[in-house]
Parts: C-alpha cells; sequence; structure tokens
C-alpha cells in the first residue's frame, strides 16, 4: 500500500495545493494585471520572465503560456519580475504565552500559508519570529519563487518558541532590515504589557500594510474559573491571588473584548486588517472560512 509523502509538516497536502493557487489581496491598490502581480503605484517597466503558477479563473488570458498549454492541456500563467515587487512580512509571537494550547503551532501554519500565496506569486516573502534560544528575534531574509519553498518551510518548521521577547521586539527587528511596500502579517495572541501603537506606525510608515492576526486559546476566550486561585504569568513568573474568581469573569471578557475592539481600531486606522482566531480552529477553518471570506486573500 503506497502512501503520498507529505510535503511539509505544516500544511496537509491538500490545503498546500490550494494555496499554491491563491494570492494576498491588499487592502491598497497594489496590483497592475498587464504586468505581473502586485507592482507599485508607478507601475513596473520590466518585461523580465520571472515563474509560473497555475492559472485561476479572472486572470488575464494574454500571460497563459500557450506551448504549454498545448503540451500538457494545462493552463499555466506567466510571471514577471516587477520594477518593485511586493514585499509579504511575516512576524511571528514566540513568546512563552504562545506556548500554549496550539497558539503557536496554529501561528506557523497560518504564516506558511500566506507566505506560500507570497512565494508562488512572486512576492519577496521574509520571516521574523521572536525565539527561546536567541536575545533577539530570528529571521528569514527575503525570498521569492517555488525554488524558495523548501528553505522557507524548513525555517518555519525549525522555530522554537519561548522566553519574554515580545512581539513588539519582532517589529523593530523587521523594520531594521526591510526595505519595501507590501504587507506586514503579525502574528500574536497581542497578551503583552506594551501597546501596539508604536510598532503599527512604524510598520505603516515603512509602507506596509498591517494584517493583525490575534490568536487565542479556547480557556483564553471561555475561561472557566471557580474558587480561590492563583494565577501565574508565564513569561515574567509574578504571581495574583484570586478570591471568588468567578465574579471576575465579566470584567475578563470586558477586557478582552475591549483590546479586540482597540486592536481592530489600530489596524483601521492605518488602513489594515485585524482578525480573532482560536488555537482549537483548524489551518482550513482560518484559511478558507476566514481569511477567504473576509476578503484578505483571493
Amino acid at each position: 500500500m503506497s502512501t503520498t509523502q507529505q510535503f511539509t509538516t505544516l500544511l496537509p497536502n491538500d490545503v498546500l495545493a490550494r494555496v499554491e493557487r491563491m494570492r494576498l489581496a491588499p487592502v491598497k491598490r497594489l496590483t497592475n494585471r498587464q504586468r505581473g502581480e502586485h507592482l507599485s503605484d508607478k507601475g513596473g517597466t520590466s518585461v523580465d520572465f520571472a515563474d509560473y503558477r497555475d492559472y485561476v479563473a479572472g486572470d488575464d488570458l494574454r500571460h497563459i503560456d500557450w506551448n504549454i498549454f498545448s503540451r500538457l492541456n494545462q493552463p499555466y500563467l506567466k510571471l514577471y519580475a516587477h520594477e518593485e515587487d511586493m514585499h509579504c512580512v511575516l512576524i511571528l509571537d514566540g513568546s512563552t504565552s504562545m506556548m500554549f494550547e496550539g497558539k503557536f503551532e496554529l501561528a506557523r501554519q497560518i504564516a506558511a500559508a500566506l507566505g506560500v500565496m507570497g512565494l508562488m506569486n512572486v512576492e519577496r516573502v521574509s520571516v521574523y519570529a521572536c525565539s527561546a534560544s536567541q536575545k533577539e528575534p530570528v529571521f528569514l531574509p527575503p525570498s521569492g519563487g517555488r525554488a524558495s519553498l523548501k528553505r522557507f518551510f524548513s525555517f518555519l518548521e525549525g522555530l522554537t518558541g519561548g522566553g519574554d521577547c515580545t512581539v513588539e521586539a519582532a517589529v523593530e527587528a523587521a523594520l531594521r532590515r526591510h526595505r519595501g511596500r507590501g504587507i506586514a502579517v503579525v502574528l500574536s495572541d497581542f497578551l503583552t504589557f506594551g501597546d501596539v501603537v508604536r510598532p503599527f506606525n512604524q510598520l505603516n510608515a515603512a509602507g506596509l500594510e498591517i494584517y493583525g492576526i490575534q490568536i487565542l486559546a479556547p480557556i483564553e476566550i471561555h475561561p472557566e474559573l471557580n474558587g480561590d486561585l492563583r494565577i501565574v504569568d508565564s513569561e515574567n513568573e509574578q504571581t495574583l491571588d484570586i478570591s471568588s474568581a468567578g465574579e471576575l469573569l465579566g470584567l475578563y471578557h470586558e477586557h478582552r473584548i475591549a483590546l479586540e475592539h482597540h486592536l481592530t481600531a489600530e489596524c483601521r486606522k492605518r488602513n489594515g486588517r485585524f482578525h480573532s482566531v482560536s488555537s482549537a480552529d483548524s489551518i482550513k477553518t482560518v484559511l478558507f472560512d476566514g481569511l477567504l471570506r473576509r476578503g484578505w486573500v483571493r
């Protein structure tokens, strides 16, 4: 009995095959259907061939390679290099609070899926992530094209979280190295003592449209607390003793919902997007019932 080899541990083969045919859909108009996929507002002038991808309904028929179609009876679209590539910057929160009920695992899966969409459409994809083994976030320099898939997956598969490196630090590390316009995908639980205003301002000033994706554990969305408790902060080990925890659940939910509204507003102020998901959600649910329906990808 033969078995199908998994290309990456992060995405099932059927999900990988589907996202290879999808693309990122930024709010700002960065596309010019006559040349390549995502161009600057100035427009590209290069006609240098870069790669192929599967034809998707709605693509410009003028860019189909008819020679390949005549041989394989399968339409493939020719992609061209741009004068200014669109960048996809993936920023992963790997702090200790993300090492809980699969939050970091889902963050890596979402990053993998969105990165594939970028690589398969000749966009420049880079990754910055908090890591327990490094004081500074680890990073994968910008890369592009199908040939970069193996290196991209290996980097994400090798990430280890933990420690107290914050998502704000990951944003600052990314911007110290990054050049170019595009999308910044920030994957975090956003359970931080810092404020997102400054890093979001920095991303916006750098010409990066913000995709904020909050990942919370089911118990963080619907906690069940009773009696007297001692709560321990997973990152700094500070403790807090609470009596009659059930009475505080209402306050907790108010704070959580207020944080979600704050993050949504801060993203929208900068023409960005925000979405909150549960770590119990499958990657298929997040991508196809969430991001696709919301128009983040197509």
